[in-house]
């Protein structure tokens, strides 16, 4: 199911967010590349875990593919709804908790770009920006529920694609996916200039162990698994 395949991509630039809505940036466009690279068709069923201004989804529904996306800010659900219908690409935009609106479906190809930053609240933020990054201690709070559910959401033969931050335990994501059935491994790797979110954290990333002095470049990996 790994082969390349003609798409057309939805310029970014084009999309529009509603003010709290995370925007495409350069871990979107890592995850795009990822998707490129599959096997989509008129045939592929897709589900897009936190889908922000619904940009992913709205590329891999220009193959054609249908599409069901899902996010718990109801901003982004408005905002992924719209540039939908700016493009006029069919895509099922959902709000809520993906683990609840998904009861019961199976899916080819699962994309998640989730929260993923390393924060002091050991709870997720209820509102707000900072539900598109803020993701626990050790960055995992939505990290580890993917991983848990894939292998439910994934048909045979199906793929997940996932990107987060090295500072989230990349070696922690190939083995949980991989114990479960869904042997996973690093497609594409990137590096990224700290932005004011990790900026404004230096202190509390080093002394958690996170990061070392001076640091000023954030890994950003796509892992692959596949339904066996």
């Amino acid at each position: 199911m790994h082969h390349t395949t003609s798409t057309r991509t939805v310029l970014t630039p084009r999309l529009l967010a509603l003010p709290g809505v995370y925007r495409p940036q350069a871990d979107t466009e890592l995850l795009a590349n990822e998707l490129s690279r599959e096997n989509l068709s008129a045939t592929t069923e897709v589900l897009e875990i936190g889908t922000g201004t619904g940009a992913l989804a709205l590329n891999a529904a220009a193959t054609g593919a249908r599409v069901t996306a899902v996010d718990v800010s109801r901003r982004a659900v408005v905002t992924a709804r719209l540039n939908a219908l700016r493009h006029h690409l069919p895509v099922r935009v959902l709000h809520g908790d993906f683990v609840t609106r998904t009861i019961g479906r199976q899916y080819d190809i699962i994309l998640a770009n989730p929260p993923y930053v390393p924060a002091p609240s050991t709870r997720p933020p209820r509102k707000g920006p900072a539900r598109a990054w803020d993701a626990g201690p050790d960055g995992r709070l939505i990290l580890d529920r993917i991983c848990a559910t894939a292998p439910t959401l994934l048909r045979p033969g199906g793929v997940l694609l996932v990107v987060h931050s090295v500072m989230c335990g990349t070696e922690h994501t190939l083995k949980q996916l991989t114990e479960a059935g869904l042997p996973a491994q690093v497609t594409a790797k990137a590096y990224v200039p700290w932005g004011p979110v990790l900026n404004s954290r230096r202190a509390w990333l080093q002394h958690q162990g996170l990061s070392e002095a001076g640091e000023e470049e954030e890994e950003l990996v796509v892992i692959r698994a596949q339904a066996l």
